[in-house]
């Protein structure tokens, strides 16, 4: 299980784009994918929504690695 924080300077940042940030998806193409796969957990839950705004507390999951926004 890799757990790792994502520190951010605005108010939000797109699901897509944390993915992509977090080394989970190398492309916004493969984030795409996954998101509308089904395969991402945000909060605990399955999104299938690339656009979703991810805040400060969120935490997005794939496979064993979950990334928290900070």
């Amino acid at each position: 299980m890799i757990n790792e924080t994502i520190k951010i300077d605005t108010e939000y940042i797109k699901l897509q784009d944390l993915l992509k940030l977090g080394g989970i998806a190398d492309t916004g193409g493969m984030a795409k994918i996954l998101i509308q796969n089904g395969e991402v957990l945000v909060n605990g839950e399955v999104c299938t929504m690339r656009g979703k705004k991810m805040r400060s507390g969120d935490t997005a999951s794939f496979e064993d690695i979950t990334l928290t926004v900070e």
